[in-house]
C-alpha cells in the first residue's frame, strides 16, 4: 500500500512541479459539488457487479461528496462515496460500501493528458470475495487528435485484503491479493452525446491463498444516441472470461466461466437531476455447474447534482 502512494507522489511531482501551480495561481478554480442518488434493484443472477450484488431485490442509496481544484491545463480533484444496500425480504442482509479517490488529470499539449490516481475501497464485493479491501494506483494516456476520435490506455496495480465471509466456508481466513489491470478504450464522437464506444480489458490477481486467484479478459462495446435535448438511449452487451487458478468444474479443469450481457440504458438528464434505468440480461456459460446460468439484472435510480 505505501508503495502505491509513494509513486504516486513520485509521478504527481515530476508531473506537475511546484512553479507550475505559481504560474498558474490567478486562474486556479475551486469547486466543491455532491451527489444523492436513490435506487431500486432487481435481479435474478449471481453475477457479481462492482460495489453490488443482488440475487433478489434491493433499495440502494449512493452519496457522494468531492472537491475540484483547476487550472487551464491541470485538475485535481478529491472525492468520497458511500452507498447503502437494503437488501429486501426476510433473513437478507443489508451492507454498506466506501470509496475514497484522488485524482491529478494534467493535460500534456492540446492532444496528449495523463491522469493519475489513488483509489481506497473498504468492504466492497470482488470477482473472488464478497468482502475485499483494495488500495490501487492508476496511471492513463488519453490521445484525442480531434474531437471525433477519443482512445485511451491505463494501468493499474491493485494490493487486496479479504475478510472471510459465511459463503467462503468455517476454515476461511483473512488474506491478500495483488494484481494489474489494463484497459485500452476507443470512443468515437457521431455528435452531441452522440457515441460508439469499445473497449478491452485484461487483469489478473494472484495470493497465496489459492481460491483468491483469478484471471480476466473482457471486451465491450455500446452505442449512444440521443432522443431530444435531456433523453438519451445507450444499448451495448459485455463478454468476460474468468479463470480462477484455485477452483475446479465439474470437469476437474480449473473453473472457467464465460459470461455475455446484452443491455440498455436509458438516461434522463433533466437540468441537475440524474434519471437512469437499465435492462441487462446474464448469460453464465461454467463448467461449474453450480455457476451454469441465465438471468437478468434490472435497474432504476434518481440522483441529484449539486
Amino acid at each position: 500500500m505505501k508503495g502505491i502512494f509513494a509513486l504516486c507522489s513520485l509521478i504527481f511531482g515530476l508531473v506537475l512541479p511546484p512553479s507550475a501551480a505559481a504560474q498558474d495561481d490567478a486562474r486556479w478554480r475551486f469547486d466543491p459539488y455532491g451527489r444523492v442518488e436513490l435506487g431500486f434493484v432487481s435481479a435474478e443472477s449471481g453475477d457479481r457487479e462492482e460495489q453490488i450484488v443482488v440475487d433478489g431485490d434491493a433499495v440502494t442509496l449512493r452519496l457522494q461528496a468531492g472537491a475540484e481544484l483547476a487550472s487551464d491545463t491541470t485538475t485535481f480533484q478529491l472525492e468520497a462515496d458511500r452507498i447503502y444496500v437494503d437488501r429486501l425480504g426476510e433473513g437478507r442482509s443489508s451492507y454498506q460500501r466506501d470509496r475514497f479517490t484522488a485524482t491529478l488529470d494534467q493535460e500534456l499539449d492540446s492532444d496528449w493528458e495523463i491522469r493519475l490516481q489513488a483509489r481506497r475501497y473498504d468492504d466492497f464485493i470482488t470477482a473472488e470475495a464478497n468482502d475485499t479491501d483494495e488500495t490501487s494506483g492508476l496511471v492513463r494516456f488519453t490521445y484525442e487528435p480531434e474531437r471525433a476520435h477519443r482512445f485511451r490506455l491505463s494501468a493499474s496495480w491493485r494490493e487486496r485484503e479479504y475478510d472471510p465471509s459465511p459463503e467462503d466456508g468455517p476454515d476461511a481466513f483473512a488474506t491478500t491479493g495483488r494484481g494489474p489491470r489494463v484497459d485500452a478504450e476507443y470512443r468515437h464522437r457521431l455528435g452531441r452525446y452522440h457515441y460508439f464506444a469499445a473497449d478491452l480489458r485484461a487483469e489478473s490477481i494472484a495470493s497465496d491463498d489459492a481460491f483468491r486467484r483469478y484471471s480476466r479478459q473482457s471486451g465491450a462495446v455500446s452505442y449512444t444516441r440521443p432522443l431530444n435535448h435531456d433523453l438519451r438511449v445507450r444499448p451495448g452487451v459485455e463478454a468476460i472470461h474468468t479463470r480462477f487458478g484455485g477452483r475446479t468444474g465439474d470437469d476437474g479443469e480449473v473453473r472457467s466461466d464465460f459470461r455475455i450481457a446484452p443491455e440498455v440504458e436509458l438516461l434522463w438528464w433533466p437540468g441537475q437531476w440524474r434519471i437512469e434505468a437499465e435492462a441487462k440480461a446474464i448469460f453464465i456459460d461454467s463448467n461449474d455447474e453450480r455457476r451454469d446460468r441465465a438471468g437478468y439484472r434490472l435497474t432504476i435510480a434518481a440522483g441529484y447534482v449539486f
